[in-house]
């Protein structure tokens, strides 16, 4: 099973790690994952964006794991990030974690949005998933 990702001919590049397009391969469903923060197992908030970050990824990968899917099966991504400073070390996470999840640099569809705020004033990060996932 793979997930077709492509950025069409005749587009600007993505701006960022990121794919235009990514569609699901025929015999999956798609699997909608709820926004995951950077709350370590025993629900504690981690400090600041980058260990959130990694800690979302984290917890997404864990996930993963119960669909029995991985990375590469991720269709899209979207990421909430709160304040305007907030992307750029978030950008250095997930390139840590997008190294080793799409070292062939195929990545998903991935949208991010600056928030003004999260569930909790503790949560800087959060970040849903749509899976396909085999039938």
């Amino acid at each position: 099973m793979t997930v077709r990702k492509w950025n069409p001919e005749g587009m600007a590049p993505p701006v960022g790690a990121y794919s235009h397009v990514s569609v699901p391969p025929p015999g999956t469903r798609l699997a909608f994952v709820s926004g995951q923060v950077g709350a370590a197992p025993d629900g504690t908030i981690l400090a600041g964006c980058a260990a959130q970050t990694t800690q979302t990824f984290a917890n997404i990968e864990r996930i993963l794991d119960e669909l029995g899917a991985t990375p590469a099966d991720v269709v899209k991504l979207f990421t909430m990030l709160v304040g305007e400073g907030a992307f750029a070390e978030f950008a250095v996470a997930r390139t840590e974690v997008f190294d080793r999840w799409y070292p062939d640099g195929r990545f998903p569809a991935h949208s991010a949005a600056i928030v003004a705020g999260l569930a909790t004033r503790e949560i800087l990060v959060e970040i849903e998933a749509v899976v396909a996932v085999r039938e």
